[in-house]
């Protein structure tokens, strides 16, 4: 049996020619050897009936110092050959296949990569919810919860606003400043918009996060890909609730919008001849 693994953080899809399979996150920059062993044999072996032959493993935090590392704990406890990379990888190969273009991550956070048809050959940095991921549903909540709090929307939109999350000034600041994992709280908070799109504020607050996205990353890969083409693709949550707004800016921007995904693994699958 060959298995893919879509790995974050927080959650791991592992897919077979059959079946559906999932366990906690696996991320080697953040875990040690023990806790991925555990995830390994604890989580994921009681849930297969026949043995594996390869994995191809793509995830958060699979960077070229981790994955080597990854790919010998695997190997080891499942005893099969292993090929770990990271996410944007991942997602370049399902969107995109065996074509070159411009893939795109929406989700939580942001990523986007100039891919080849093979493999990965510019890599604007996303840099994270505080000095990047534009686009992304903890940028987006960032964003409002500043401008609610500036009062930069209207007084109508700021007290709706407060009455839907019954959040105060002083739960945002400790949610953000003083919890653990502020950027899925962000995220949460980005609903809001999602429930208001068709608000005139809100969509023009939306139309303008997707505008940073563009500017501050996709404009980069025509800039200097010589071969660089003007369609892109996306996958995440986000692309996919907001591919209206998303198709609208990228127009302005004057790209094509190819393939919107809400999860890789399908097209990961399909990469691999395992569908």
């Amino acid at each position: 049996m060959i298995l893919i693994a879509d790995s974050g953080s927080t959650k791991t899809e592992w897919g077979s020619d059959t079946a559906t399979f999932h366990t906690s996150g696996i991320n080697p920059f953040h875990q040690s050897d023990d806790d991925i062993r555990r995830i390994i044999n604890e989580e994921l072996r009681p849930q297969l009936n026949e043995s594996v032959s390869s994995i191809y493993f793509y995830g958060a935090g699979c960077t070229p110092e981790t994955s080597p590392r990854l790919k010998t704990l695997l190997e080891a406890e499942m005893n099969c050959t292993a090929e770990v990379q990271s996410d944007m990888l991942g997602a370049a190969r399902a969107l995109l296949q065996h074509q070159s273009g411009i893939a795109c991550i929406l989700g939580t956070g942001a990523n986007s990569c100039y891919y080849d048809g093979t493999s990965i050959i510019m890599n604007v940095s996303p840099l994270g919810y505080i000095l990047g991921d534009e686009g992304s549903a903890a940028y987006i909540g960032k964003r409002l919860v500043g401008d609610i709090l500036k009062q930069q929307f209207s007084p109508q939109v700021c007290t709706l606003f407060h009455e839907e999350t019954n959040l105060t000034a002083a739960e945002i600041i400790n949610r953000v400043y003083r919890q653990p994992m502020p950027n899925r709280f962000l995220g949460e908070t980005s609903q809001f918009c999602q429930r208001h799109r068709d608000n005139h504020e809100i969509r023009l607050f939306l139309m303008d996060c997707f505008s940073q996205f563009f500017q501050r990353n996709i404009v980069n890969y025509t800039k200097s890909v010589q071969s660089a083409t003007d369609i892109c693709s996306f996958v995440g949550s986000i692309a996919w609730v907001y591919e209206d707004e998303i198709r609208e800016v990228a127009s302005r921007y004057g790209y094509k919008v190819g393939s919107i995904m809400r999860a890789p693994m399908q097209g990961m699958k399909q990469y691999h001849g395992i569908e």
